[in-house]
């Protein structure tokens, strides 16, 4: 009965997101708003609903664990699971550029991180510094990509191109609203099914709340992404995968861990501020090495990338090498 629940509560997030980004983009369409402007708002935030929904109600109810964890462990899964399974499916290319504008910013923020966590929690004041740093590299990003003319590698590229490829005015104001009411509906629903069915699961297998928020949580609730930047790999757009990845992981630490510090604080984990924070900034300069040497990420390169996410997960899931690291 368990399990039912967690696949209801992934579904529901996944189903609730996409029509939530639906029904903003029908009605932002409607009010004339760029394809631009769109994807890096309504789009680019509402894709991220089920992340920042899962931590809000893992924090709310007395869960920092999953709620931290589903932050860092989306931003391990994005870059060793989601990249490594793009970037065998093909190379993935990078807009020079764009990279050296995003990719120090990644490492950026993923430093800021490691040193709130290293504090122990993450205050509000923190949250509040954070949305103010996604607010400032939102406006950026907008004007640059303005600028130059180039809509690749933005906060959530993939789907700003997904949306200048739609069709104007495909749904009206009416059916929008519904579309968004439903799948904010879809998305709080179904990430209170998931947390409370995690939970469940943790327990009865003598896990963590943070492992749990670590690996089940964050890989759920990262499937849009990974259907994502897959579909743009298999249609060859590998600057958008790529710029998908990053816009994720910047969002994630600066949107979630943001917002949801805000409402509430969140105390971190010891195993989380003891390990898994360092492997989260260990991948995202992997990310940088495997990127600026050749602009691209290779074959061979990605299925490093799975062989290290498999590697993390046996530790995460293996009490004995838990308990080697200190983790148990």
């Amino acid at each position: 009965m368990t399990i039912l629940q967690l696949l209801l509560g992934l579904v529901l997030l996944v189903a609730g997101g996409e029509a939530l980004v639906r029904g903003s983009v029908a009605v932002a369409q409607r009010l004339g708003v760029s394809p631009m402007l769109i994807g890096l708002t309504l789009v680019g935030f509402g894709t991220s609903t089920p992340e920042l929904v899962t931590s809000l109600q893992a924090a709310l109810i007395g869960a920092p664990g999953v709620a931290i964890g589903n932050v860092v462990g989306s931003n391990i899964a994005n870059i060793l699971l989601i990249l490594g399974v793009s970037a065998v499916i093909l190379p993935m290319a990078t807009t020079k550029e764009a990279f050296r504008r995003d990719g120090p910013v990644l490492i950026g923020v993923s430093v800021l991180l490691v040193a709130a966590v290293l504090a122990g929690s993450l205050a509000r004041w923190v949250g509040i510094v954070f949305l103010m740093l996604l607010a400032a590299y939102t406006v950026y990003t907008y004007f640059t990509e303005r600028d130059d003319g180039s809509p690749s590698a933005t906060v959530h590229a993939a789907e700003a191109d997904s949306v200048a490829d739609l069709p104007p005015r495909t749904m009206g104001f009416g059916l929008g609203g519904l579309f968004i009411v439903g799948g904010i509906a879809g998305v709080v629903y179904g990430a209170s099914l998931l947390v409370d069915a995690a939970l469940v699961i943790a327990r009865a297998a003598g896990l963590s709340e943070a492992v749990i928020g670590l690996t089940l949580v964050a890989i759920g609730t990262s499937l849009p992404e990974l259907v994502t930047s897959v579909m743009a790999a298999i249609r060859k757009q590998t600057d958008v995968a790529f710029g998908n990845i990053i816009g994720s992981n910047i969002f994630n630490i600066l949107g979630i861990a943001g917002v949801t510090a805000v409402v509430t604080p969140i105390s971190i984990p010891p195993e989380i501020a003891g390990f898994d924070i360092w492997v989260m900034l260990a991948t995202a300069g992997l990310l940088v090495v495997f990127a600026v040497t050749g602009w691209r990420v290779n074959r061979w390169e990605g299925a490093a990338l799975l062989g290290c996410y498999a590697a993390y997960l046996a530790v995460q899931l293996s009490p004995g090498a838990r308990a080697v690291l200190g983790l148990a």
